[in-house]
């Protein structure tokens, strides 16, 4: 009987990266393969990914994975993708904007609009999300004010998850998890939300189908099974988030156990099963594993991709290595030089737009 392989994909913001993995769960590690990537900042506050380019980076992953592939027959494809990204596609399913990332802060000035036209703490209750401009209601009001030419011309708003899915399946549809992370989604009826969806002046048919099960699986079109003849056959199940993944993948299946993830971003989040709270705590988020579990949790924008930028304008040329020993010889603080970034504003616990970091000499 011939081996069984799932492929592994995570379409981050900052990396793509593959490999097989056997029945076990166990990574083939002679598979793995990772391009690097990294979101644009404008200088008016966006964080965006060219939407093609993006595409054929996970395109290129599958093609450098299958190549290291041994023998064996790869049954499935899961793939986890980053939280609340937004784009637009027209009606033939090209892109009319770049993918919009969570540091995308351009739409701050539409949160106020937001806060003063609709309970902020009713729709935290519903979505699980503030008003913020990592979310969606924000992110379309600018858009919609902005860029009236492009918003004419979307058909449907999607993460990048779905597009990847539009291109590789020939559908827009979208699992529970990722679009519990848009802000637009009623967390408690598994449904678009249908006060903002008015708010917003927005057709539920402009955004994906929601899966109709958390199993759902999918395979290629006939243009990738063509190129990928290892994949023909496989299952594909739909993008789920990459802080469900990273929270399940950690063990973290519980309310006994909090993961603490520092990747571009940071967070800190815990899994329930059952409903969302009844009462979810003001300054915490409230997302979907599935139709059967929630995520709990807050985050910060600056994490890992902090550590980036201090490298890149500080002019830092030492391997990282060499950097995390020198700096694990300091204690917090030592130098008397304090800097609290928010370069990308704040999310969790205050949600402030505007807030820029402190540098302190003591």
């Amino acid at each position: 009987m011939a081996k069984e392989l799932i492929l592994g994909i995570d379409l981050g913001s900052s990396s793509v990266r593959g490999a097989l993995f056997d029945g076990r769960g166990r990574i083939l590690k002679r598979t793995f393969v990772k391009e690097e990537r990294r979101l644009s900042a404008t200088r008016d506050g966006g964080a965006e990914l060219d939407a093609n380019t993006a595409l054929r980076q996970v395109i290129g992953v599958i093609d450098g994975v299958l190549e290291r592939a041994p023998a064996g027959e790869i049954t499935h494809i899961a793939a986890c993708t980053f939280w609340h990204s937004l784009m637009g596609v027209d009606a033939n399913g090209k892109p009319t904007t770049p993918v919009l990332g969570w540091a995308d802060n351009r739409s701050r000035d539409s949160v106020a609009k937001l806060r003063r036209s609709l309970d902020e703490a009713a729709v935290q209750q519903r979505t699980g999300a503030h008003f913020h401009s990592s979310f969606w209601p924000a992110k379309l009001l600018w858009l919609r004010k902005n860029e009236p030419d492009i918003w004419e011309r979307t058909a449907r708003w999607v993460s990048f998850g779905d597009y990847v899915a539009l291109k590789l399946f020939g559908q827009i549809m979208t699992s529970v998890s990722i679009a519990s992370g848009t802000g637009v989604f009623n967390i408690r009826r598994c449904v678009w939300d249908t006060e903002l969806l008015e708010y917003l002046k927005l057709d539920p048919r402009q955004l994906p189908e929601i899966a109709p099960t958390d199993d759902f699986e999918t395979t290629l079109v006939e243009k990738w099974r063509k190129r990928w003849p290892r994949l023909a056959s496989a299952n594909w199940v739909l993008p789920i988030a990459d802080g469900v993944a990273n929270s399940v993948g950690s063990g973290c299946i519980d309310e006994t156990r909090a993961a603490l993830m520092i990747g571009t971003s940071g967070a800190m989040r815990v899994i329930c099963k059952g409903d969302p709270p009844r009462k979810i705590p003001s300054g915490l988020w409230c997302y979907r594993v599935d139709r059967e579990r929630v995520i709990i949790g807050g985050a910060i924008s600056d994490g890992g991709g902090l550590y980036d930028w201090l490298k890149r304008n500080l002019r830092i040329d030492a391997p990282d290595a060499a950097v995390g020993r020198e700096i694990s010889k300091r204690g917090p603080d030592a130098h008397g030089l304090t800097f609290m970034p928010f370069l990308a504003g704040e999310r969790s616990t205050g949600y402030d737009e505007f807030r820029t970091g402190e540098i302190h000499l003591g």
